[in-house]
């Protein structure tokens, strides 16, 4: 099986959710042990997909980033939101909007395309529901990036 961006961007959700809930003190053994339970899992269930090289590097860019701007990214969806607090979104929303506000502001992935994958992102780990704010907030986000006027 090809292992995909996508499937980086599942895993990274994975982490960033299980990091949401349980902050950790050590990234680097944070995402070590992640990886861990992650291959105990596609062992258990039988799944051939493994992290391998720039794929790996991909998701734990992408975590690691998150995770040392997690004050900016939570300000700047807090901004975005109308009439709701970022702590009244559910765990999965708010890492899907956190990881898609990163890679808008930090990546070379057009946001279009992130924005895509995070309303699939969305939908896939929690709710078709979710897919409407996640992608109201991270198209005005992108919108102010580029000086566009809602």
């Amino acid at each position: 099986m090809t292992v995909t961006r996508r499937q980086a961007r599942e895993w990274a959700i994975q982490m960033l959710t299980a990091a949401d809930i349980n902050p950790p003190d050590d990234i680097p053994a944070f995402i070590a042990l992640q990886w861990e339970q992650l291959g105990t899992l596609e062992q258990d269930f039988g799944g051939p997909a493994k992290a391998k090289g720039k794929i790996k590097s991909f998701t734990e860019e992408r975590v690691v980033g998150v995770l040392g701007a997690l004050s900016e990214l939570d300000k700047v969806i807090a901004s975005h939101l109308d009439n709701w607090d970022i702590y009244r979104l559910g765990t999965v929303e708010r890492a899907v909007l956190r990881l898609g506000v990163w890679e808008i502001a930090h990546s070379d992935v057009p946001a279009p395309v992130v924005i895509n994958e995070a309303i699939d992102l969305v939908n896939w780990f929690s709710s078709p529901k979710s897919r409407t704010l996640v992608n109201a907030v991270l198209d005005k986000f992108a919108k102010s990036r580029n000086g566009q006027n809602d």
